[in-house]
C-alpha cells in the first residue's frame, strides 16, 4: 500500500504533518518541552518561597526558626502576609541582648560576693514547686488582730478571715 496524499490535499504539506503511523515528533518535543517549563518554574517558586529563610539562614539570625515557620505558614494556607512577614524579619537584625544581659548577671553576683556563674547553682530545684496536700496553705495568725479604736468613733478594722486547706471544709 502506499501512502499517498488525497487527491484534493496540497502537494507542499508543512513539515510539521506527519503521515498516518508514523510518530508525531513536534508533540513529543512539545510534551519534553512542557514537562520541563513545569519542573522550572516549579524550582523558581519554591526558590522564591524560601528566600526569607535562606536570607535569614546566610545571616545567622536569631529568628530564623520564625522565618521558617511564617514561610511554612505562607506556603500551606497561601496567605502571602506570612512571606511578607518573615521577608521583613529576616532583613532586619534583632540585636542580641544575651551578652550584654550576661555581663550584667556577672557584675551583680560578684557584687553580691557570689563567684560569676555560680548563682543560679545555688537556688533549690523545688523553689517553683507548687505546695504538696496541706503543708503548704496560708494559715491566719492565731494570736488576736489587735483593734484599732479612733478617737473619731470610726468602727474597727476587721479581722482576717481565716484559710482553710482545700478538702477539710465541712
Amino acid at each position: 500500500m502506499s501512502a499517498s496524499p488525497h487527491p484534493a490535499a496540497s502537494h507542499h504539506l508543512p513539515s510539521f504533518i506527519t503521515a498516518p503511523g508514523e510518530t508525531d515528533v513536534l508533540m513529543v518535543g512539545m510534551a519534553v518541552f512542557l514537562l520541563v517549563a513545569v519542573l522550572a518554574v516549579g524550582i523558581l517558586f519554591l526558590r522564591l518561597h524560601t528566600l526569607p529563610e535562606r536570607i535569614a539562614h546566610r545571616g545567622h539570625k536569631l529568628q530564623f526558626e520564625i522565618v521558617a515557620v511564617l514561610g511554612l505558614l505562607a506556603l500551606f494556607t497561601h496567605m502571602h502576609i506570612f512571606w511578607v512577614a518573615g521577608l521583613l524579619l529576616a532583613l532586619i537584625d534583632l540585636p542580641d541582648f544575651s551578652g550584654s544581659l550576661g555581663r550584667i548577671a556577672g557584675s551583680v553576683e560578684k557584687m553580691a560576693g557570689i563567684e560569676p556563674g555560680e548563682g543560679a547553682a545555688q537556688v533549690p530545684d523545688d523553689i517553683f514547686a507548687g505546695p504538696k496536700g496541706h503543708e503548704g496553705a496560708a494559715e491566719a495568725p492565731h494570736e488576736a488582730v489587735a483593734e484599732v479604736k479612733r478617737g473619731d468613733g470610726a468602727a474597727p478594722a476587721p479581722k482576717r478571715p481565716e484559710l482553710v486547706p482545700a478538702g477539710t471544709r465541712s
